[in-house]
């Protein structure tokens, strides 16, 4: 049951994803980029903090430092110094790398099984802190950042009018629309 759970998290996670980046075309740049008071500031500080901390979580996961690093248009490696570090300032670009990250991770949650779910994960923070606990922990947090921070950017974008439409779980298993 562990596994069919994250499975369907991956898939809400990349069909919520295109929901918020589809009503965030609407936007213009100032209103995607405009301080509001998040947490990361704006609609695009937020959606790139969740980027950056999905690719930091998925590091960790998966062991894939090369396939979970950041690249500019050039493919040069960007170099992550804080949490609410503007990996993209292209709407566009942050766009493709997040549908491109929402098909990794629904690859490797495919992938897993109860007993990779039971493991150990092992792990340095960005300042250093060392962490043990068991995967399954580590993935609902993953899966509950995504939509904390999603939750936020709903908000924002109702506050400018935009209206994301249903952001429910459930309506999407039921719905059978998820990718």
């Amino acid at each position: 049951m562990l596994l069919d759970h994250y499975q369907a998290m991956a898939r809400y996670n990349a069909w919520m994803n295109e929901k918020i980046y589809a009503s965030c075309v609407e936007l213009t740049e100032q209103e995607r980029t405009r301080d509001m008071g998040a947490f990361f500031g704006s609609i695009h500080g937020t959606l790139n903090h969740i980027l950056l901390a999905d690719h930091a979580w998925m590091r960790r996961f998966t062991g894939d430092v090369d396939g979970f690093a950041f690249r500019d248009a050039h493919g040069e490696p960007i170099e992550v110094r804080s949490l609410d570090q503007v990996l993209y300032a292209d709407f566009g670009e942050l766009r493709s790398v997040r549908r491109k990250s929402d098909a990794k991770i629904q690859i490797w949650v495919e992938g897993l099984n109860e007993e990779s779910l039971r493991g150990l994960l092992r792990y340095r923070t960005s300042t250093g802190e060392e962490y043990e606990h068991p995967s399954w922990w580590a993935l609902s947090h993953f899966f509950n950042h995504q939509t904390h921070h999603r939750g936020q950017v709903t908000t924002l974008l109702k506050q400018l009018g935009i209206d994301p439409g249903v952001t429910d779980l459930a309506v999407m298993l039921r719905s059978g629309s998820h990718p």
